[in-house]
């Protein structure tokens, strides 16, 4: 399976080639060790043996490397979502699958070799606010660089509808149950005081089910 990225990502296609794949694969990792403001190209370079210039052939900068890895990490998570629910009838039922999928950790996919998605999961959960929340989004978001994102957030919020017609906010409902499961991890890693339940591993989708599902049913 080939996860599409849109073009306007990258300078080079990552996928294309052994070295592209390498800083795919490496930045992940450094990213998840270090964080991503303390990451760097040069750093990068050291971890897979080559220059610095050369990650510059595919990536313009690190912002566009960590909007590359969202769009890569949606775009998967939409393949998720339809395989998921393509022979669930029950709107309710593949609301309840896909609310599942956005709020709980990330299982690996064999599929690609190069990729850590438990890994890159846990930088969706923690980083990826850091790559639309910047100056240059308006221009950005016009170019298409969320555009991954925007497809879940629109595919889900059409199953919303299915369950109610007349509900207004479908696409604030799913970003809200997106944003606010990233944001529950993270207090429940970091600021447990803020959260319920840190040591239930179902305790974030459990939430989000029971908040969506008061929400359409007792409309």
């Amino acid at each position: 399976m080939h996860v599409a990225i849109s073009p306007v990502l990258y300078v080079k296609d990552p996928d294309s080639s052994e070295l592209g794949r390498a800083i795919i694969k490496n930045s992940i990792e450094l990213i998840s060790q270090m964080g991503f403001e303390s990451f760097t190209f040069k750093k990068l370079g050291v971890i897979i043996s080559s220059p610095e210039s050369s990650i510059y052939r595919y990536f313009k900068n690190k912002h566009m490397l960590l909007v590359y890895l969202t769009s890569w990490y949606w775009s998967w998570t939409e393949y998720r979502l339809v395989f998921a629910t393509m022979n669930m009838t029950s709107a309710i039922e593949r609301l309840i699958k896909s609310i599942d999928i956005l709020t709980q950790p990330a299982q690996i996919d064999n599929e690609f070799s190069f990729i850590n998605e438990v890994l890159l999961s846990e930088i969706i959960f923690s980083e990826s606010i850091k790559a639309y929340h910047t100056k240059n989004v308006d221009d950005e978001n016009q170019k298409g660089c969320f555009s991954a994102y925007k497809n879940v957030v629109e595919r889900v919020s059409e199953i919303v509808k299915e369950i109610q017609p007349d509900y207004p906010y479908p696409h604030m409902l799913v970003s809200t149950v997106i944003e606010g499961a990233h944001q529950q991890k993270y207090f429940a890693a970091h600021l447990p005081e803020l959260t319920d339940k840190v040591n239930d591993a179902k305790a974030v989708p459990n939430f989000y089910k029971d908040l969506v599902l008061n929400i359409l049913t007792n409309e």
